[in-house]
C-alpha cells in the first residue's frame, strides 16, 4: 500500500514509466497525441486558459500570452529524468529567443509535498523561465490528463496548439528547435 503522502506522486510515477517510459518520444505534428489532451488541447485547436502560481507566488495566466507570444508550456517532474534532461535546453532555448516572444511555461506535476524539491531542482538546474504549481492538477486535466512526464504543449502567436509531444531523448532537441523557430516565423 502506498503512504497517502506518496499516493499522487507514486501514481504520476507509475503514469509516466507506464505510459512513455519517462523519455519515450511521439512526434506529434498536426495530430492530437497518444498521450492524451483533451479536445480543448488538440493541434488547431484553442488552448483553455488558467492562471497559476510561480514558484515566487506570483501568478501567471496563459491568455496573457495568446495572440503575441509563442508559447511551450513544459509539464515535468522532480522524479522524472528525461523531464531534468529537457530543462537545460528549454532554458537555453527560452533564454535565445525569449526578445522575440518565445515563453516557456514549466508547469510542475509534483504534488503539494515536495515543493521545496521543485524549488531546489530548479535552483540546480539553474532554469530561469517561470516555473509553475499545478498542486491541485487542474491544468494537467485540462492538457494532459494521463500526467505524462515529460509533455509539451507549442502554441503559436494566433493562439492555437500547434504540436503536443509526449516524452523526451537527447535527439529531440533538434526537432523542437525547429517547431519553436517555425512558430517564431509566422
Amino acid at each position: 500500500m502506498i503512504p497517502a503522502s506518496l499516493g499522487w506522486r507514486a501514481g504520476a510515477l507509475l503514469s509516466c514509466l507506464l505510459a512513455v517510459g519517462c523519455g519515450a518520444a511521439q512526434s506529434t505534428g498536426a495530430e492530437p497525441s497518444a498521450g492524451g489532451g483533451g479536445p480543448a488541447a488538440s493541434s488547431g485547436a484553442r488552448p483553455p486558459d488558467f492562471e497559476l502560481p510561480t514558484l515566487t507566488g506570483e501568478n501567471v495566466r496563459l491568455s496573457d500570452h495568446l495572440g503575441k507570444d509563442v508559447v511551450l508550456i513544459d509539464f515535468w517532474a522532480t522524479f522524472c529524468d528525461p523531464c531534468l534532461t529537457a530543462m537545460p535546453h528549454l532554458d537555453e532555448l527560452y533564454k535565445k529567443h525569449k526578445s522575440q516572444g518565445f515563453l516557456v511555461l514549466g508547469v510542475s506535476i509534483d504534488g503539494p509535498d515536495s515543493i521545496a524539491e521543485v524549488k531546489t531542482t530548479v535552483a540546480k538546474l539553474g532554469v530561469s523561465f517561470p516555473i509553475l504549481l499545478d498542486q491541485e492538477t487542474r491544468v494537467v486535466s485540462l492538457y494532459n490528463p494521463k500526467t505524462s512526464a515529460p509533455y509539451s504543449v507549442l502554441i503559436g502567436r494566433d493562439g492555437t496548439v500547434l504540436t503536443k509531444k509526449e516524452g523526451y531523448t537527447t535527439g529531440d532537441a533538434t526537432a523542437v528547435d525547429r517547431d519553436v523557430l517555425a512558430a517564431l516565423a509566422k
